[in-house]
């Protein structure tokens, strides 16, 4: 019994100390009053890696002649057109495979990887440029996804609407960190030319809203950690329902033993 006692006691401090985090704790930012900021990486944009899905939309003021740079369902053995169709519902898109190459209608093959969608819509308008008059073209990307773990209100995988989201967007969309959350171990994991890249994030220092990883790049893994006093109070909760379970099966056993005993 006493030792059941210990636990609640234990249980109920844990509680109290997750319950009584200070502002040191959960705070972003704490020290924005203290320095001049830089210019936001405004310039940042996206690059195109292996096993993206691009949207590339071919336009222009005579549809049959920018018809054949389109990519077709016909093209994909599905029989049809997809001339015409709305860039932003078509589900038709170019995958980006292990070379980094994309297959594209008339161009042939197009060395994609490492471009931003900016320079592929460059260079797709200069060459078809060369045989159709004042060419648009509309290049998109369709699996732009960022997952997000841990302490947040609703983890998961999101697809993002745009191409440059930071890391505060992306917590934003999984609900914001819990208070039970880590503010100055975040992982993220990044893929960098097939090698897995760890960086721990503090957000409790604005230095991270002039880093390299403030803004995410597609396939980005976040990865926010609980605080000490949420893995301790864990941890007591779990030893309190063992020592319960404990003390149940124990009663069950001298119960049966003594009815037993009385036949």
């Amino acid at each position: 019994m006493m030792k059941l006692v210990k636990t609640l006691v234990l249980v109920y401090l844990a509680a109290v100390l997750a319950g009584c985090a200070s502002s040191k704790q959960i705070l972003y930012f704490q020290d924005i009053k203290d320095r001049d900021l830089k210019a936001l990486a405004n310039e940042y944009e996206a690059v195109i890696k292996k096993d993206d899905r691009l949207a590339i939309v071919v336009s222009g003021a005579d549809k049959s002649v920018t018809a054949p740079y389109n990519l077709t369902l016909t093209d994909l053995g599905m029989g049809g057109s997809a001339g015409g169709y709305n860039p932003e519902q078509s589900t038709l898109s170019y995958l980006v495979d292990s070379e980094g190459n994309i297959e594209f209608p008339i161009l042939g093959t197009i060395h994609v990887e490492g471009m931003t969608r900016n320079e592929l819509v460059q260079y797709l308008t200069s060459e078809i440029g060369k045989d159709v008059k004042d060419p648009i073209v509309y290049v998109a990307f369709k699996n732009y996804k960022i997952t997000v773990l841990g302490e947040v209100r609703s983890p998961g995988t999101y697809t993002m609407d745009s191409e440059k989201i930071s890391i505060l967007q992306a917590l934003g969309r999984a609900g914001d960190l819990l208070l039970t959350a880590r503010r100055d171990g975040i992982l993220l994991i990044r893929e960098i030319d097939g090698v897995e890249k760890h960086v721990e994030i503090d957000l409790r220092n604005s230095d991270i809203l002039e880093s390299p990883y403030f803004y995410l790049q597609q396939n980005d893994i976040i990865y926010v950690p609980a605080s000490a006093t949420r893995v301790a109070s864990a941890t007591a909760a779990t030893s309190l329902w063992s020592s319960i379970l404990s003390s149940i099966t124990t009663t069950i056993s001298v119960i049966t033993l003594v009815v037993a005993l009385q036949r």
